[in-house]
């Protein structure tokens, strides 16, 4: 059995989706201690749990420690897998989280995976937000060869949730990546939403006017789109795509009770800045998210 210290680097809960993930790949069981060692409040939270007990239906396996709170856990990989998966999620946890930890090895068997989520948030804090998950994460999957069909039936944030998603992961060929350069900007995608609840109050348009403060001086090519949607409590992001030549980078900003919808647009905008700075072909986030997938390529990438 592998062991893994959850508490190693940033001791959050990537080491946990990451070491579950490829267990099912490899089929090798592990032992995760120290889970979320760094966090405020350490051990498995909900979106951590649901995650990892939906891998293991999702492979017919077995964990051991799979408590809320809990800092262990030993999960034994099946070899049988499911087709479906549904979950429901009672809480606002992020379905995106419980998505990174389902989406790798969905990739790596014979057959097509339904995956439908009930519940959670799409938008919540310490999370990848939805749109960057769809026009971020999943454009460099299928660069890599896995497109991922994604259908949003409902938003859902912090602190109730209520989403709904419904996921088609087909099996693929993972090709080698040549990605060196970003290329010449095409555009900025600015995708902007909120509650209907917030929509006399013009939040997701005053968000686009405090990416503008930022943005509109530099003279880029933006595109707007505006979005408001039924939820079951209020909330809104933003999100900003930018779209290069080779590669894209993506920023958001999550509103909040006491913060000027304009600040929320701002905040964005200058965390896509600082990513532009960098000239890297990927953001801070991405460059966290894709390891896994190129380290099972059995070519060499750039």
């Amino acid at each position: 059995m592998i062991e893994i210290d959850g508490a190693y680097l940033e001791g959050g809960g990537q080491i946990l989706r990451t070491a579950t993930a490829l267990s099912v790949i490899t089929q090798l069981p592990c032992r995760i201690f120290n889970i979320r060692q760094s966090r405020p409040k350490p051990g498995l939270a909900i979106q951590h749990l649901l995650g990892i007990r939906a891998l293991a239906e999702f492979c017919q396996g077995r964990l051991e420690g799979d408590e809320l709170g809990s800092k262990e856990i030993k999960f034994y990989p099946g070899e049988k897998y499911q087709n479906q998966i549904s979950l429901k999620i009672p809480t606002a946890g992020s379905l995106t989280l419980i998505l990174q930890t389902l989406v790798l090895p969905s990739l790596f068997i014979q057959q097509p995976v339904q995956i439908s989520l009930n519940g959670g948030a799409t938008d919540t804090f310490f999370s990848p937000p939805f749109d960057y998950f769809q026009f971020v994460f999943l454009n460099f999957l299928k660069k890599l060869g896995a497109p991922i069909q994604i259908n949003l039936r409902k938003r859902g944030y912090y602190p109730v949730g209520g989403a709904q998603v419904e996921v088609k992961i087909s099996p693929a060929s993972l090709k080698p990546l040549s990605l060196t350069e970003r290329g010449d900007l095409k555009k900025i995608l600015i995708l902007s939403g909120a509650s209907t609840s917030l929509k006399n109050k013009k939040v997701a348009e005053r968000q686009i006017t405090g990416v503008k403060e930022i943005l509109g001086k530099l003279k880029l090519p933006l595109e707007e789109k505006v979005e408001y949607y039924e939820t079951d409590c209020p909330g809104s992001q933003i999100c900003l795509i930018a779209d290069f030549a080779n590669s894209t980078l993506g920023a958001s900003s999550l509103g909040k009770i006491g913060k000027p919808a304009e600040e929320v647009g701002k905040e964005a905008a200058l965390e896509l800045l600082q990513e532009e700075k960098s000239n890297a072909c990927l953001d801070k986030y991405l460059a966290d998210q894709e390891n896994n997938y190129l380290a099972l390529l059995k070519q060499k990438n750039k």
